[in-house]
């Protein structure tokens, strides 16, 4: 299936040389690629080619520069998901593009091969929505996840009648933090920073779908997952120790001014949730997620977890203590709880 493409530089060049690299994938029909100069061109080749995929945006451009573009994304279309195309990789430009839409970053001088990498992942997540949006629409996973992507294309009737439906569940939620990786986003560069928490949220998403689990969200480099059904503790514990050990197979990172192995910390909690559509109902935009004192519990397991060590509560030792080899760490202090709480490391 061919992915359309526009691309918004002003850097004359650039249309030449994206034919030139990219001729081969142009020839088997794998992309087409639309060219425009600045945001307000851009905006304009939108509204005649209603059927692109992704946007590969400068920042720096005439009339209208990539961040405002970014900005009116949104309103043509918002199935469009943007990758910015800059030399301006500072974690400025990069925090303010994620906050306005962008879908991931790639800094000037141009990797093709990462940016292909780039623009495939980018067109498979587009792929994605608008698969899921036709699956809301006949109405198969309206409980699985909704996002304001799919709320434009309900009608106020479905969103009154299904979207604001909340429950109360038993579930387990597990918060897995990589530690230390501040380090890197203060002294790498926007590439590496991006590919290698990529890198590492891959490794720990397969371990946790293979469990049974959802990625509820991505938390700066943490991920919050939750498991539900049957046996649920037991399998968010087994994930836990699978995203620990994969994690810990990874070869040492040799950035430019930084060696970095990855770790993790890990906080796993387990009981009664509010699960539910979260957010605000005029804009409708909200997040199919969960709330309650177990996710508030389970972050702060988490925090105060070293690295390596996946921390339960006495509440879930006594649950699964047949089944884990577990250690008694002591009592701890825990942000909003008025008592010690006892906690255990998960060994295995």
């Amino acid at each position: 299936m061919m992915a359309k493409i526009l691309v918004a530089d002003d850097e004359a060049d650039l249309e030449m040389l994206i034919k030139q690299k990219f001729r081969k994938q142009i020839r088997e029909n794998r992309y087409e690629f639309v060219f425009a100069i600045n945001g307000v061109d851009a905006l304009e080749k939108l509204a005649k080619n209603t059927d692109i995929d992704i946007v590969l945006s400068d920042i720096n451009m005439p009339e209208m520069d990539g961040l405002t573009l970014l900005g009116k994304l949104n309103e043509v279309s918002p199935l469009i998901k943007s990758v910015i195309v800059s030399a301006y990789g500072d974690m400025d430009n990069i925090r303010t593009a994620m906050n306005r839409g962008a879908f991931d970053f790639v800094t000037k001088p141009v990797n093709f091969e990462d940016l292909e990498l780039t623009m495939n992942k980018t067109i498979a997540h587009v792929a994605q929505l608008r698969i899921t949006m036709q699956a809301i629409k006949e109405n198969d996973i309206l409980r699985m996840y909704v996002d304001e992507t799919v709320l434009k294309f309900m009608n106020k009737r479905e969103f009154e009648s299904t979207l604001m439906i909340n429950e109360t569940i038993e579930a387990t939620v597990a918060f897995i933090d990589i530690c230390s990786f501040t380090a890197i986003t203060e002294n790498e560069s926007a590439d590496t920073v991006v590919r290698l928490l990529n890198k590492y949220f891959d490794v720990m998403v397969k371990e946790i779908i293979a469990q049974g689990g959802h990625i509820d969200k991505f938390i700066g480099d943490a991920i919050m997952a939750v498991f539900r059904g049957e046996y649920h503790l037991d399998r968010a514990i087994d994930a836990c120790l699978a995203v620990r050990a994969s994690i810990e197979k990874l070869p040492v990172e040799e950035a430019d001014s930084i060696s970095f192995r990855a770790d993790v910390t890990i906080g796993i909690h387990s009981g009664e949730l509010i699960s539910g559509n979260i957010g605000s109902a005029t804009l409708r935009r909200l997040d199919y997620t969960v709330i309650g004192d177990i996710v508030n519990t389970a972050q702060r397991l988490q925090g105060v977890a070293k690295a390596g060590q996946i921390i339960i509560a006495e509440s879930s030792y006594e649950l699964v203590k047949e089944s884990f080899n577990c250690r008694r760490i002591g009592e701890v202090n825990l942000k909003n709880k008025q008592l010690p709480v006892v906690v255990y490391e998960v060994m295995d």
